[in-house]
Parts: C-alpha cells; structure tokens; sequence
C-alpha cells in the first residue's frame, strides 16, 4: 500500500498510524513495515511573500533531490473543514507527501502552515522532521503586492487585513514555535538571494 495509513497485511485503515523504531507497526495485526522516513520541508509565510515564486524555482534548481508542491492544489470544497486548523486538509497534505516519500525524495510544501497546525497530527509520525522556512515582508510591502494581484484572487480589504495579522504574528511568533520556524525577509531581498538561500536551507537538512 502507497498509503502509510493503510495496512499492507491485513488491510486496517489506522487513525493514529504507529512507528516503532523507525518501522510502521499495525495495531490490529502487529504487522511491521519498513518505510522511507524522509524529513518534510514547509515553505511557509503569509500570501505574497514569494512563495509561490520560490517554489518552482526550487523545482528547478533542485529538482532532482525534491518534489516541490503548491498546498493549495488540494484546497478544495471537500477538505474545507471547519475546525480550527483545518485538520482534514493539513492531514490530506501529509498522507500524499509521505507516499511521495517513498520513491526517495522529500518534498518542500509551499503554503501558508505553521508548526501547531501540523506537529499534532498523528500522521505527523511519517516524517523524520519538518522544517518551517516562512517568507515574511513589511506590512505595506505585502499589502502592495495584495492590492496588485488579478480580481478573480479575491483580495478584498477584509482579507488583505488578516494576511498582514497573520504576517506581523509569525514575525513575532516564529523563535518561540516548536519546532522554531526560520524567518527570511523578502521585502527588499533580490529574488536570485531569496531562491539561494531557500535551496541552502533545504540542503542543509536533506539526508546525507
């Protein structure tokens, strides 16, 4: 089975997935598995801050080490949970990179998350670590960029303020999260700095 959630022996769809020293154990059978236990990369930060530049950037220059992915793809009417988090569509997420995991390449999720929305997860047991790399920028940078985006993206005024919100608490939140998220400012950097030091930061965490 692709899906680590899903027994290979006696086919039990496990809710809480369990790995014992690095092996995925059922709990209905005991069954044992090996797996690639791949560290997940979270590039992060509020809308506008380059994300959606940096990523195929990185698809680009490091595309044969990791499988970049835009979170959004999936954020549709069937994943629109109301809970606080969005716990359906964070799982979704991590389900499908840990499958992608297995041929051997980690991949680097572009979209705005945060440690408290992912480390609870019981399939966050399907990772070695994720690492947060948020892009953040001034206020009336983001808001500027906001402003200038296409109609049909729905940048009204209401949600251009919760994005700046969101942008001021991650700049201030960040050091004290668990795990910590590095932060890289995008408000003056050329884009050829921002992309360096993207790729440096996922190659200082991909396994040896």
């Amino acid at each position: 089975m692709l899906d680590l959630r899903i027994c290979a022996d006696c086919g039990e769809n496990a809710e809480v997935p369990l790995v014992e020293e690095g092996r995925l154990v059922c709990a209905r059978c005991g069954h044992r598995r090996t797996f690639h236990r791949l560290p997940l990369f979270a590039l992060t930060g509020p809308s506008a801050a380059g994300k959606s530049t940096v990523g195929p950037a990185l698809a680009r220059l490091l595309g044969g080490r990791v499988v970049p992915l835009e979170q959004d793809v999936l954020w549709t009417g069937g994943l629109r949970d109301d809970i606080d988090g969005h716990p359906a569509f964070r799982s979704t997420w991590l389900r499908m990179a840990a499958m992608i995991h297995q041929s051997g390449r980690p991949v680097v999720l572009c979209g705005t998350v945060v440690p408290p929305e992912l480390e609870p997860l019981p399939e966050r047991v399907f990772f070695s670590a994720i690492h947060y790399l948020a892009l953040v920028a001034e206020p009336e940078v983001l808001a500027k960029r906001l402003r200038a985006r296409p109609e049909w993206r729905g940048w009204d005024e209401p949600r251009i303020e919760e994005m700046l919100e969101f942008n001021d608490w991650l700049r201030a939140a960040a050091a004290t999260l668990d795990p910590p998220v590095r932060l890289l400012d995008t408000t003056d950097a050329p884009f050829e700095d921002t992309v360096e030091a993207a790729c440096a930061w996922v190659g200082a965490h991909l396994p040896s």
